[in-house]
């Protein structure tokens, strides 16, 4: 702690407590007639505009891990990292008709969570749990992601201490997070959004011009990475990594970016950040112009490659004493970098981490309300009730992302998110394709869920890394020769890797095909459908749409 940068902290500081005052003031911004309903705390009124929407949901999907973990992950494997960048290319196309439908059923019906729709579609309620739970679980490795980067921020600045002490300036921000959160909803990362992403356009748009002449050129950038990742690595007997993709890493590459694609607006909180919208049009216009930040994305990749060649060594955690790859990006800021600057920078990767923690942390809370507190514990909850639930229901969730930090290995954290997104993707036919076909047998979907989560939870267990040293649950990826289906290898002893998610999913339509043909067969009754076809089209100033925050 004897180390602090002290001009680097103070303006870190003063733009993370101005943020903090701007969402304490959110909850005046944009009123509505009362905050005692998820409508208005959970969601912002429903009213968001094109800009509004276009900075919250950009600032909910781009996090503050994004712009760490992306360029770690170029620092020491190389061009596997670029898989966001075809993922956030592919992403908009494919879900831009589907989170239009999901917009308007919600908005007819009053959903505010994505299990609020399977319970109006199939009313069943085990499915229905189901998908909260799973969104529950996969959302809060999610969060604590965001303190493993706002923590390699306070490291590189000089805040490394171990035990207690190394932790309490991330204790007070996320008080200071917990505190806005609970008394502004939704409209307070909605705020915070436009500042954070000035703050990340500024800092990356600077660093690629600036870095790469200072550094000798994009050539000479390129060379010193490749030098990097083709070096052997001894406990694996193969190099950590390469500047192209390899014979074995290419169908992991797709699959992975085809997968996040679409995992990523099965997460609650991208959902939350659609349901906020004013109008379809408003979601058109976002769909058009989120890719602005795939731009971005690609230009925060090669960070980790401008690290390579600026000589950056990762920072030994003081808590785990095992280097943190995460300090890779903040590293170059500061050797690169006046401190004013570096501070900034540090300020923008820190508000990164506010925003989406604070919208995930309503989604978990909106769901554990809505679809089990509601659903189980008090049917007859009112609105405000409701409200007042889900308020400390946000704090519980941000309590048990510190405690991650606190009790588990951070990089156990992020190999838990690889985790949730296999999670997540087994909400897609209940979710997704629900949204236009209403084929499947409900407890089919229930089956697919189980025989999905089952197997890639089974696939991802078996999945070590020997550079780690970890035997479990260490990375996604898996090679086709250890696929196994009740005993037969389908592909042999192949090395060809594929992304676990893929797997899972396949295995989860498939069970839900068969076992949908089963029920019609033996003529099981399903549940009614609240829903219309006229629902999926409808639209702000409709008629028939129910009114916001009514009770």
């Amino acid at each position: 702690m004897s180390n602090i940068h002290w001009v680097e902290l103070i303006v870190f500081t003063v733009l993370f407590l101005g943020v903090a005052g701007m969402g304490f003031w959110a909850a005046n911004w944009k009123k509505g007639d009362t905050m005692d309903h998820l409508d208005e705390w959970g969601l912002g009124g429903r009213k968001f505009g094109a800009w509004i929407t276009w900075f919250l949901v950009g600032g909910d999907l781009y996090t503050a891990y994004t712009f760490v973990a992306v360029p770690a992950l170029m620092f020491g494997a190389g061009a596997l990292g670029m898989y966001a960048l075809p993922y956030t290319v592919v992403l908009y196309p494919i879900v831009f008709l589907p989170v239009l439908r999901l917009w308007s059923v919600s908005r007819m019906h009053g959903y505010v969570t994505p299990a609020d729709f399977v319970r109006g579609r199939y009313t069943n309620r085990t499915l229905a749990l189901l998908i909260a739970v799973t969104g529950i679980v996969a959302t809060m490795p999610y969060i604590a992601l965001q303190l493993v980067g706002l923590e390699a921020v306070l490291r590189t600045m000089g805040i490394n201490a171990s035990g207690i002490a190394g932790h309490l300036p991330l204790f007070i921000a996320f008080l200071v997070l917990a505190l806005y959160t609970f008394r502004s909803g939704l409209r307070a990362p909605a705020l915070i959004a436009f500042v954070k992403d000035i703050l990340i356009y500024i800092v990356i748009i600077v660093a690629v011009v600036y870095l790469p002449s200072k550094l000798g050129g994009w050539g000479s950038i390129f060379e010193a990475a490749d030098a990097k990742l083709s070096k052997v690595n001894e406990k694996t007997g193969a190099p950590a990594g390469s500047t192209l993709l390899t014979g074995n890493n290419q169908l992991q590459y797709a699959t992975l970016a085809l997968g996040s694609a679409l995992a990523l607006f099965l997460y609650p909180h991208s959902v939350t950040g659609i349901l906020a919208s004013k109008s379809r049009n408003t979601i058109k216009k976002n769909m058009i112009a989120l890719p602005a930040y795939s731009f971005l994305l690609g230009l925060l990749a090669l960070l980790g490659f401008i690290a390579i060649k600026a000589g950056v060594t990762p920072l030994t955690n003081a808590a785990t004493n095992k280097a943190d790859t995460n300090t890779v990006v903040p590293l170059l800021f500061d050797s690169q970098f006046s401190d004013w600057f570096a501070g900034i920078a540090y300020a923008a990767i820190g508000i990164g981490a506010l925003v989406p923690a604070a919208i995930m942390s309503i989604a978990a809370a909106n769901l554990w309300t809505r679809n089990i507190y509601k659903e189980y514990i008090r049917k007859d909850a009112s609105p405000q009730a409701e409200a007042k639930q889900a308020k400390w229901a946000s704090l519980v969730v941000k309590l048990g992302a510190v405690a991650f930090i606190l009790f588990i290995d951070p990089q156990f954290s992020i190999d838990l998110q690889l985790i949730g997104g296999v999670m997540i993707l087994q909400t897609l036919p209940a979710v997704a394709i629900a949204l236009y076909t209403r084929w499947f047998h409900s407890w089919a979907l229930v089956a697919g869920w189980v025989v999905g989560m089952g197997w890639g939870m089974l696939l991802l267990y078996g999945i070590g890394n020997k550079a780690t040293g970890k035997q479990h649950f260490a990375g996604s990826a898996l090679p086709l020769g250890k696929l196994s289906i009740f005993g037969w290898h389908p592909f042999g002893t192949s090395t060809t890797q594929i992304y676990v998610g893929i797997v899972a999913l396949a295995a989860n339509l498939v069970v839900a095909v068969i076992v949908t043909f089963v029920l019609r067969a033996l003529k099981t009754p399903e549940g009614a459908d609240e829903t219309k076809g006229i629902d999926y089209h409808a639209d702000d100033g409709d008629a028939d749409l129910k009114e916001i925050a009514a009770h």
